[in-house]
């Protein structure tokens, strides 16, 4: 039997980013979306090459072992693009990316995952996770060190062990699953995992919307929960080519590949309160617009009471906005972050971003951990800010780092060079992730995604 995806791709950059790293593509035989990582380093970079690389693979039928060996060629591909990149560019140093693709061949779909975002599939009215993250905590998890449940809130989520940095070993795993007629498959950044809850996204895939109406009921959501990450929604559903009806002709491209010269995207939805304040006021313009200021005949002449409403509806627009911007600036104050300051590694409080001249961070602890003396990888990360949810977390964070400067200068001490890609994890036991899928695997490391 033929098989078709009907599909919906979307992407938001989320609630404090200032841009978007993560791609997504969504195809009738391809089904792709990339986490990138590194900041003003070059995430977005990363996550766009590497969704570029694949998407003509939409245009092509292959057998299913045919499938999986251009599946995996097309990865290797784009993972040297990244490293001819980095040559040309040392500025781009310690961009790198996550990737999940699913690739359609007749009654087979060929899975390629790396890094920690995720894949589920929903079949008979269950949603199963498909993918098991390669990231620090996965392997503490695995190690029987913390429980399914304490992974959720552990400070150390954002370490990834394994990701396409454009190193020789960046290999992901593959495996090869039957489609059958009534699945749907979702992809799905931490931006959407990390911020809503299993059950609440499982009730949403099960309700029986649309694709199109699924993502972005799934990106509203994450929304509402306040994600500061980018957050990128792909999903499929498998359908019988020869009944399938109203399914998209054109691919969906969204995120940062979109901005590079892609088709799609999606717009933000206004869900701050300076948001709904501003939609508010262009409604409000758009009322007086239509008006012109030219009284209809049965109107009769402009009355006081009519400015008595307008000056009304100005009033609850700025309390609307002054209460916006209030409750705005709290909530980056809530928000802590690692970065530099003095040449030296901080621990902020408030967000990277400024307003003009007014800045939402200050420095709330200085340390004597110098940048300078971080793996290449570490550093980048620090100078491009990494966000944590707590102080206590960001504290843990720059105990790693310590560490991996500590590391260094043993390193070089001993004539050595210290290894940029940050290979070593804050604790001896750490090992990759092992995966239940077949595929390549390759030596550890850890990555922290801003």
């Amino acid at each position: 039997m033929p098989f078709a995806f009907n599909y919906a791709a979307r992407s938001d950059v989320g609630m404090v980013r200032s841009e978007n790293q993560d791609s997504g593509y969504a195809g009738s035989r391809l089904l792709a979306m990339a986490d990138g990582m590194g900041g003003h380093a070059g995430g977005d970079i990363a996550s766009s090459v590497v969704i570029g690389a694949l998407a003509d693979l939409d245009d092509e039928a292959h057998g299913s072992a045919e499938a999986s060996k251009a599946l995996l060629e097309r990865i290797e591909r784009a993972n040297a693009e990244l490293a001819d990149m980095v040559r040309s560019d040392p500025s781009l140093h310690g961009m790198g990316t996550t990737l999940i693709a699913i690739l359609r061949s007749r009654n087979k779909l060929v899975l390629a995952h790396i890094g920690d975002s995720r894949a589920f599939l929903v079949r008979d009215g269950e949603v199963t996770q498909i993918t098991k993250d390669h990231s620090f905590v996965q392997s503490l998890v695995d190690e029987g060190r913390i429980t399914a449940d304490e992974a959720i809130g552990h400070p150390q989520r954002s370490l990834v062990t394994r990701v396409l940095t454009g190193a020789p070993d960046d290999e992901p795993d593959i495996a090869v699953r039957e489609a059958r007629v009534g699945d749907r498959y979702l992809i799905a950044s931490d931006g959407l995992t990390d911020y809503v809850a299993a059950d609440t996204v499982a009730e949403v895939l099960t309700a029986g919307e649309s694709p199109g109406r699924t993502a972005d009921r799934l990106v509203e959501l994450a929304l509402k929960a306040g994600a500061p990450d980018n957050v990128t929604i792909v999903i499929g559903d498998v359908l019988d080519a020869t009944r399938a009806q109203e399914t998209p002709t054109q691919p969906q491209i969204v995120g940062a590949a979109a901005s590079r010269g892609g088709r799609g995207g999606t717009r933000p939805i206004p869900l701050t309160p300076a948001g709904k304040a501003a939609a508010l006021a262009r409604e409000a313009a758009g009322e007086q617009d239509d008006d012109d200021g030219v009284p209809l005949a049965e109107e009769g002449p402009a009355g006081p009471g009519r400015w008595v409403r307008r000056l009304a509806l100005l009033l609850v627009v700025l309390v609307v906005v002054g209460g916006g911007a209030y409750a705005a600036y709290a909530w980056t104050q809530r928000q802590w972050f690692v970065g530099a300051h003095g040449g030296q590694v901080a621990v902020f409080q408030g967000v990277s971003q400024d307003i003009g001249p007014v800045s939402l961070s200050h420095v709330e602890q200085q340390t004597d951990v110098q940048v300078s003396d971080l793996p290449d990888f570490y550093r980048n990360k620090v100078q491009s800010t990494v966000s944590t949810d707590t102080r206590k977390a960001a504290e843990t964070l720059v105990e790693q780092l310590r560490m991996e400067a500590s590391r260094c200068a043993v390193a070089r001490a001993t004539g050595n060079e210290c290894d940029g890609s940050g290979s070593t994890t804050p604790t001896p036991s750490t090992t990759t992730t092992p995966s239940t899928t077949a595929g390549p695997t390759s030596s550890p490391s850890t990555t922290a995604k801003p």
